[in-house]
This record gives structure tokens, C-alpha cells and sequence, in this order.
């Protein structure tokens, strides 16, 4: 029988799997998205999807993005929240080996027109300046001590040694710095890992871009002037990085922690071993939160030095400084965290901790987490799509509550790394980008090649399912113009 037979269908972009779908499901697992959208994810988002559904403390669903496609133990796109008061456990595989991938979006008073003439010039300096690919090293010559530090202080580490400016610190989630990260709880294999990669964008699907905000594409002309969309093809910097090296060895170290003491010690049986889990409360699972807090702040202060070398870059070309540019950020979001907050459940308000692993936090409007500038009207959501196709910004809203406030990240692979390698080769690919109006830079023809357009989901069908479920309201699409990839 086919997957989606077994889904029962909740509204036109809610579909569901009750819990006699599976033993040991505790709750529903719910998957948001089109029908189109739902039928195209591989058969093993919803084997993930379900799985988490077993996990202990679970409240109310196992969700599922639209975007979502198989992962390591959770599904990418996947969210849950667990009662920490109820026997909750933290899980790796429910927050990603790349703690804190993220996105960051920077405005300018630049237009196309200024950019175009440039813009080769402006992608070489990028390439140059932020280093991409596997095991990149960047600028920031940091001891391990220095390291330590900044682990704990995150993106506040950078602005106090002159690395951004203060009021960047305002527009990143946490405010760059989550409280609680412990360094002691690392190990110095993950320390050997991060500590030279900081200012790094890496490999995959992460990129640096260089946008265009065309008017026909600005949804919400009052919404996007308040994030700074003022301009007619204004020109927008957006990119996409985490914790590199260091979040995956917190993962790794963790991982097999827990499965040490996950069934001996504290009597957890789960269905897949990428699910290792400890209870929230455990001595194991305070340590790993503590130090995926780490994660999380290396991967804002890594955002926040590639930024400043944004700056530079631009300041370079254009011979103005990049204050008198206006490069000011309109947000920093994570999506791959885990998270202590306070939701309402049966009229009663509870201290979750919400599991987003590729999934970004869409908070709406009046949410006390929201930064002050935009507390009124909800939190920026920023999602990314190919480098072929386009991204978007968003912003959260009251009825996310349903999800508890998480929405898309991306657009969502379709298609295996190998069978877009064999499909599509890098050289060719970067030619027929130019042709387009796309200056691409890439460490690696065969990373390249793994990136091409066809081999996500469509980011407007993405986008659309997330506005139809009311989990994130579209302000304006960006058209990619210049990109660096890993």
C-alpha cells in the first residue's frame, strides 16, 4: 500500500499519521505540505517521521515541514517538543550534526544596476575572503583558549573585537549568544575541529549569495519596507553556514554517549539508533544541551566574521564604507536547535524543548522572543531556495502556534547527491548559469554539480504550503545574481 493511503488527511496542507500507524507511537505525526508536495517525500520521511512520534515526552505531534526529505534520524524539516518535566528526552538526530546551520540576510541601498557592472569582481573577492569546501580554514587566527571564549559568547565575542556592529547582536536569534554553553562539556577533538574554522562558509548546500529584490516580487511592500526592502531591485546579501567541524564532533561525541547508557541506565527502547536519546533531565543530557549550546554560539560567531568580511568586500569595490552602503542586517535564524520554551498546551502554558532539525522558528506577532524592532508585526523568517531558482523572506505568525511556531528552511532535496553528480557536471552547469545572468564560484565542480536547480523542490510550491498552512506569511522573493558555493 502506498504511503500516502495511509495518510489521513487533516486540511488541505495537513496530512496525518495516527498512532495505530506504528507501535509506540505516543502521539500523531503530522506532515504539512500540498498533496504534490506530500506525495513526492521519500518513503523514509515518513518511516523518520514516525519514529520520532515513539520518542519519550513527546507532546501533541511529530511534525514535519514542507520541505522535508530524509535525514539522520529525525527527517530534515522535522520538529518536536518534549515535556521536560515529563520524562523529555534530547536527542542529536532531532537537531542535525551541523548544530545551528543557519541563515543571515544584509540589506543595501545598492541597485541592480549599480551591482551588474561589478559583480564578477564582488563574487571573485567573496570567494576570496570567505573561505568554502571541506575543512576551509578561515582568517580568524584564534588559540584554543580564545576558542573556549568565544564558544560561550558567541557573535558577542566577535562585535567586542571589532568584528560587526552592535546592533547585529540585536538582530540574531538569542541575540548571538544563547545562555548556558559550557565549554568544559566539549571535547578537545571537537575543539581541534572548529577552532581554525571560524569565518568559513563550508560545503553542501551552503552558499553565499549575492540577491535581487525585483519589485514585481516584493509581496508585502509595508512588510518589507520595515525589514528594509525599500528600493526598487535593491540588492540583498544572504548566506547559509553553521558550526562546520566543531557541531559535528559535539554530535558525534554525544551520539555515543547516549547510546551507552540509553537502555541500561535509563530504560529507553527506540526504533532506530539514529534516535539516541537521553532524558532532558539526565546528567548526560544536561551536559549534551551545554554543549550544543557551544554549537550554537560558534555558528553565530561564525555568521557574524563571514558578514564582516561581506562588508569589506563591498566597502572595497565600491569605495564608500559599508556604514554609508547600509549593510544592515535584517536577521539571523537557526534551524537546527533544540530549544527550551514556553508553549500552550490544553489551555496550560508548559516548558517544552522544541527539536527543530532543518526547521526555522517563526514566531508571530507580540512573541516576547521577537527582537524588539519587529516585535509588532512577527519574527523574520528567512528560507532559502536553489542557486538557480530564488529565496525568500517571511515572517512568523500567530497561527505557527500549530507547529509550535517552526516552518520551512529550505526548498528541500528531491534527487541524491550521486544521482545529481551523474545527471549534471559542474563546468557545464556553472557556463549555464552565466548565460542566465548567475555568476557562480565553486571549490568543487562536483559540489557544484550536487547543487543544481532541479534537484530541490520547488521553493514557490515550498513557500505557498507554508503560507496555506498559516505557519509563515511570504514578504518578498530574492533572484539569485552571484553565488559562492562550497
Amino acid at each position: 500500500m502506498a504511503i500516502i493511503d495511509n495518510l489521513q488527511k487533516i486540511s488541505d496542507t495537513v496530512w496525518e499519521l495516527p498512532p495505530t500507524y506504528k507501535d509506540g507511537m505516543r502521539v500523531p505525526a503530522r506532515i504539512i505540505g500540498t498533496e504534490k508536495l506530500v506525495r513526492e517525500m521519500d518513503e523514509a520521511v515518513y518511516q523518520q517521521i514516525s519514529n520520532v512520534a515513539t520518542l519519550p515526552g513527546i507532546t501533541r505531534y511529530a511534525l514535519c515541514m514542507p520541505d522535508g526529505h530524509s535525514g539522520y534520524g529525525f527527517p530534515i524539516g522535522g520538529v518536536a517538543a518534549m515535556d521536560v518535566h515529563e520524562g523529555g528526552v534530547i536527542s542529536p538526530g532531532g537537531i542535525g550534526f551541523d548544530i545551528n546551520c543557519g541563515m543571515r540576510l544584509i540589506t543595501t541601498n545598492l541597485t541592480l544596476d549599480d551591482v551588474k557592472p561589478r559583480l564578477k569582481e564582488i563574487v571573485d573577492l567573496l570567494f576570496e575572503r570567505v573561505p568554502a569546501g571541506v575543512g576551509g580554514h578561515g582568517f580568524l587566527k584564534l588559540s584554543r583558549d580564545d576558542f573556549r571564549d568565544l564558544v560561550e559568547q558567541g557573535a558577542r565575542w566577535c562585535v567586542e573585537h571589532d568584528y560587526g556592529w552592535t546592533e547585529d547582536l540585536e538582530l540574531t536569534e538569542e541575540n548571538g549568544c544563547i545562555s548556558g554553553a559550557d565549554a568544559s562539556k566539549i571535547s578537545e577533538r571537537a575543539i581541534d575541529r572548529g577552532y581554525n574554522q571560524v569565518g568559513t562558509l563550508g560545503s553542501g548546500n551552503h552558499y553565499l549569495e549575492v540577491q535581487v529584490a525585483h519589485p514585481e516580487h516584493v509581496r508585502d511592500s509595508e512588510l518589507a519596507a520595515k525589514f528594509g526592502i525599500t528600493i526598487p531591485n535593491q540588492i540583498v546579501v544572504m548566506f547559509h553556514c553553521g558550526s562546520r567541524g566543531f557541531g559535528h564532533q559535539v554530535a558525534t561525541d554525544y551520539l555515543q554517549t547516549f547510546l551507552k547508557v540509553m537502555e541500561p541506565k535509563y530504560g529507553i527502547k527506540i526504533l532506530d539508533r539514529e534516535l539516541a536519546c537521553a532524558p532532558f533531565e539526565s546528567p548526560q543530557g544536561r551536559d549534551y544541551f551545554a554543549a550544543m549550546k557551544c554549537g550554537l554560539n560558534m555558528s553565530f560567531a561564525n555568521r557574524q566574521v563571514i558578514l564582516h568580511r561581506i562588508r569589506e568586500v563591498f566597502s572595497e569595490v565600491f569605495g564608500r564604507s559599508a556604514e554609508d552602503l547600509e549593510m544592515r542586517m535584517v536577521y539571523d535564524v537557526a534551524h537546527n536547535t533544540a530549544k527550551l520554551e514556553k508553549h500552550k498546551l490544553d489551555s496550560r502554558e508548559r516548558t517544552l524543548l522544541v527539536h527543530r532539525k532543518g526547521a526555522t522558528r517563526a514566531f508571530g506577532p507580540g512573541h516576547a522572543e521577537v527582537a524588539a524592532r519587529y516585535r509588532e508585526i512577527g519574527q523574520p523568517v528567512i528560507i532559502g531556495g536553489s542557486m538557480e531558482t530564488g529565496s525568500y523572506l517571511l515572517v512568523g505568525t500567530a497561527s505557527g502556534a500549530e507547529t509550535f511556531f517552526s516552518t520551512a528552511h529550505g526548498s528541500g532535496r528531491i534527487m541524491s547527491r550521486t544521482k545529481a553528480r551523474k545527471q549534471w557536471h559542474g563546468k557545464q552547469l556553472q557556463r549555464d548559469l552565466e548565460t542566465r545572468g548567475i555568476y557562480v564560484r565553486s571549490t568543487s565542480w562536483a559540489g557544484l554539480a550536487e547543487e543544481a536547480g532541479p534537484a530541490y523542490k520547488d521553493i514557490d510550491e515550498v513557500i505557498a504550503a507554508t503560507e496555506f498552512a498559516g505557519i509563515s506569511k511570504p514578504v518578498a522573493r530574492f533572484t539569485p545574481i552571484g553565488n559562492v558555493k562550497g
